[in-house]
Order: structure tokens, then sequence, then C-alpha cells
């Protein structure tokens, strides 16, 4: 095992996940600027385009593990500029749910053109699962390892 003392910024995948994280947001953000979206919106937004139902504010948070404080000021910034709308269910007033407004409905085709004409030709497909597999796995090993760490 290497001492942890020796081993460089530079050398530990935290460092490199770190820089992927950013870049990808930095890659997405140049194609969604036209639609004054950011990265974590788009996610947000995706959601609720792939959802066949209702979606709340839990639900959301759950799937992109966000919490409440930060979501919350993100949908409030997506409903004041007409992409979502938020309402307390009458079932339960404690949640809330998100709806796409029509804009959101309009903009969909468009938004989901502007990030694949990002995306290059030449990304080969197969690379693509191998590595998105890799990357799969990594997240459900870390998963693992904190839960035990929490026991």
């Amino acid at each position: 095992m290497i001492p942890a003392e020796s081993i460089k910024i530079a050398d530990q995948l935290c460092f490199s996940a770190y820089n992927l994280s950013r870049l990808f947001a930095k890659f997405y953000e140049s194609a969604l600027s036209k639609y004054n979206l950011t990265f974590t919106q788009y996610l947000v937004l995706s959601i609720l385009w792939e959802s066949e139902e209702t979606e709340t504010l839990h639900s959301i948070g759950e799937k992109l593990s966000l919490g409440s404080n930060t979501l919350t000021p993100l949908l409030r910034r997506l409903e004041d500029t007409g992409w979502v709308r938020r309402e307390r269910l009458e079932s339960d007033r404690r949640q809330l749910a998100v709806h796409l407004t029509d804009k959101a409905e309009k903009e969909r085709r468009a938004v989901s053109e502007a990030i694949a004409d990002c995306v290059a030709d030449d990304v080969d497909l197969e690379d693509y699962k191998a590595v998105k597999h890799v990357l799969e796995m990594l997240e459900i090993s870390l998963e693992d390892m904190i839960t035990k760490s929490r026991q």
C-alpha cells in the first residue's frame, strides 16, 4: 500500500473525478447558455422531461442527490424564468410538486439538439458505454463504502 502522505493530488482518482465533473458542467453550460440554463437546471429539466408522473422536490432531490436547501433556490430560478411551475400537493401540503411549463415542453427538442450538437461525432458508442459502466461501478462501490462506514 502506498503511504497516504506520498500520494500527490494529481494522482488521486478523486481529483480526476472533481475535474471531470467541473468540465462536464462547463461543457454543457456552453450549449445551454442561450437558454439561460445551468448544468444542474438542465439535469432537473431532464428528470421532468423523462418522468411519466409528477415529480416532487423530494423525488428530484433523491435522483440528483441534492438537498432541499440546494434544490429550492434552483427550482425558484427555473420558475422565475418560466421553465417550471411549483405547487403544494392537495393530498400532502408538505410536498412540493414540480411541473413543466409550456415553455419547457416547447424548448425540449431545441435543448436536446443543442446538447447533441456539442458531442463530437467521433465519440465511439462502445467506448462511451464502457466508460459509463466503469463510472456506474465506481459509484456503487463508493455508495457501499459510505454505507458501511456509517454502520
